[in-house]
Parts: C-alpha cells; sequence; structure tokens
C-alpha cells in the first residue's frame, strides 16, 4: 500500500514541479515582453528606429496577456500537487524543542494526534475546494482577461486536494497504528527541523 501511495504522490509532486517550472517561463516571458515594448514605445527607438520598433510591436512583443490568472491559477494546483510527497515523509518543518525532550512513545501518540488533525484539515480543505467549484460552476463566473471558466482552476486544485488529502488519511492511519504497537510502519520522517 506505501508503494502505491508513493508512486501517486510522486507523480503529482512531478505535476506540480512542470506546473511552477512553466509558470516561473511564463512569468519571465512576460516581464521581458512587458520591458521591451516599453523600450519600443520610448523615444529613443521611436525616434531612432521607428520602423523596427513597429514591426516588433505589431508582431505582439509585450507582457503576456492573463499572465497573472495563468499563475494564480497554476500555483494554487502546485500547492497542493506538492503536499502528498511532503505528507508522505514527514517533511514539514517542525521545532521540536519540547518534543526532542519526551520519551519515544509520547512523541510517537503526539505525532498520529497531529496526522489526524493535518488529515482532518486536508478533507476539509478539499470539501471546502469542491464547494466552492460548484459555485463557481454555477455562477457561470470567467476571469476578467482571458475570460476561461473559474471552476476549471478549481478543478485541478480539487485533484490535488483529494491526492493529498487521501495521502495524509493513509498517513494518520499508519501514524496512529505506529502508536499503538509502538513499530514503526512509515519510513523515517524527513523532517526540516528549526
Amino acid at each position: 500500500m506505501h508503494s502505491f501511495f508513493d508512486r501517486l504522490a510522486r507523480v503529482f509532486a512531478r505535476l506540480g514541479g512542470f506546473v511552477l517550472a512553466s509558470l516561473i517561463v511564463l512569468t519571465c516571458l512576460s516581464i521581458a515582453g512587458r520591458l521591451l515594448n516599453t523600450m519600443l514605445h520610448g523615444d529613443f527607438m521611436q525616434s531612432t528606429m521607428p520602423g523596427f520598433a513597429e514591426m516588433l510591436l505589431n508582431w505582439g512583443i509585450g507582457p503576456i496577456n492573463g499572465d497573472f490568472e495563468l499563475v494564480e491559477s497554476g500555483m494554487a494546483f502546485a500547492i497542493f500537487a506538492f503536499l502528498p510527497l511532503c505528507q508522505l515523509n514527514g517533511a514539514h518543518a517542525s521545532v521540536d524543542i519540547f518534543t526532542s525532550r519526551l520519551p519515544l512513545r509520547a512523541n510517537r501518540v503526539l505525532r498520529a494526534v497531529i496526522e489526524v488533525v493535518f488529515a482532518a484539515t486536508l478533507v476539509l480543505i478539499a470539501w471546502q475546494l469542491f464547494l466552492g467549484m460548484e459555485s463557481k460552476r454555477s455562477s457561470a463566473q470567467t476571469t476578467f482577461l482571458l475570460e476561461y471558466p473559474v471552476w476549471w482552476a478549481y478543478a485541478v486544485s480539487l485533484v490535488a486536494a483529494v491526492v493529498a488529502a487521501a495521502v495524509s488519511i493513509y498517513v494518520a492511519v499508519m501514524r496512529v497504528a505506529e502508536s499503538v504497537t509502538g513499530e514503526r510502519i512509515l519510513p523515517a520522517e524527513m523532517e526540516a527541523d528549526h
């Protein structure tokens, strides 16, 4: 069962990475286009090379239309896409000033409680995302510039949120089992300690 959730989490992390890299490229191209557009409209280019400047402007050199709408939608998906792998590996940041002094058994119980709360939170977030998607779908709301339905962004984020919730439920069940049996079931956590 762990290998299934591991593969699923890695697939979503790769998708999230692809989306995030694409958003970075999109943002860089849009900023470069905006700078070039400003230069082409500037006094220097308009006085020294007006024909060349006009030709480039006619090609559409400028910011990418709706870039912030795409970044907004893509970032939501990327965040939810990275959560499953982070959750599965116990890679969330933790501050263990207090817990480092507790016995192993107490730490296991505390970890199980935290995982159950985290799983419940992710299920609640996925549910609210579903309700938000349904609301946006029924209202037929679209984005301002690109005019694509807003619920599309909710839908792709919901898929990643559901996967994150499923993985966190699995992790919570395993952590509860670990605290009851006293045996390690999941691989060692890779927490980012602070």
